[in-house]
């Protein structure tokens, strides 16, 4: 249980907040010590009827005195929405940011300068609390800041520091993007399973709880992957016809190459919003 009385102030109310808030609350956190801007009125008005949460229309409102703000805006608005709440960032808060592509020397600019920044970043399975995060401070960030950003950021699923803030690109290219990669294999696995002729329903619940199982087992079991791979992998036998097929047709190679572009895309992506 949480008994946190310090404010903490969302700016940005969609999915991935609405995600924090729930765990946050479920773990025992006054909502009144949450406040949330959205300037959208279904999603703000939603929040509030949920949680009984303090909500507002615009960010200074939220932020003006919250000891923390957590920045869940989209990328493109974030400059102007870390250029709005300057004239109340002088309280020194700990700023969280959930933004991808942009660097925390960037938001520590456009909030002024010389603040306590903590960049995050989540994955899409966080929203279920099946996620893990990123994290990165920057040397204005306390202890007890840092302490507090991974609590916060913990709702979702394990942390992990991240000394460099150059490798946050290669985090969001493993992880942030990850999940579309094991949505791509369990499509093309339900595909090539009614090629072979079963039906959809069967084909996609083979697919669904096979990858969730082996999921499972690589968290549960704390073996390497080559090991669990090698584990059921009979010579001879049906897996080891599949991987060597895979491996043939450069599997391991192509899934280097992808999270390495979607690396370099992260790099774009910051300087683009520079």
């Amino acid at each position: 249980m949480t008994h946190d009385t310090s404010t903490l102030a969302f700016i940005g109310g969609g999915n991935m907040a609405r995600s924090l808030i729930g765990g946050l609350v479920a773990q025992g956190r006054d909502p009144l010590t949450i406040r949330v801007a959205e300037p959208v009125d279904a999603l703000r008005d939603a929040l509030a009827k949920d949680f009984g949460l303090r909500v507002f229309t615009h960010a200074t409102d939220a932020a003006d005195g919250a000891s923390t703000w957590l920045l869940a805006v989209k990328p493109q608005v974030m400059r102007s929405v870390c250029e709005s709440l300057v004239p109340v960032a002088v309280s020194n808060p700990l700023v969280i940011s959930i933004a991808a592509g942009i660097t925390a020397s960037q938001l520590d600019r456009w909030l002024g300068g010389g603040r306590a920044v903590v960049r995050a970043m989540p994955n899409t399975p966080s929203l279920i609390g099946q996620g893990v995060t990123g994290l990165f401070a920057t040397p204005a960030v306390s202890d007890a800041q840092r302490d507090t950003a991974a609590a916060l950021l913990r709702t979702g699923g394990p942390t992990t520091w991240i000394d460099d803030e150059a490798l946050m690109d290669a985090v969001t290219a493993v992880s942030g993007s990850g999940p579309a990669y094991v949505f791509l294999l369990a499509e093309a696995m339900r595909a090539a399973a009614e090629r072979q002729g079963l039906p959809t329903d069967t084909a996609d619940l083979l697919v669904r709880q096979t990858i969730a199982g082996a999921a499972a087992m690589l968290i549960q079991a704390g073996e390497a992957p080559d090991v669990l791979r090698a584990r059921v992998t009979s010579p001879g036998g049906t897996t080891q016809a599949a991987v060597e097929t895979l491996q043939a047709g450069g599997f391991e190679t192509l899934l280097d190459r992808a999270i390495t572009r979607a690396t370099e895309r992260g790099r774009e992506l910051s300087a683009a919003n520079d």
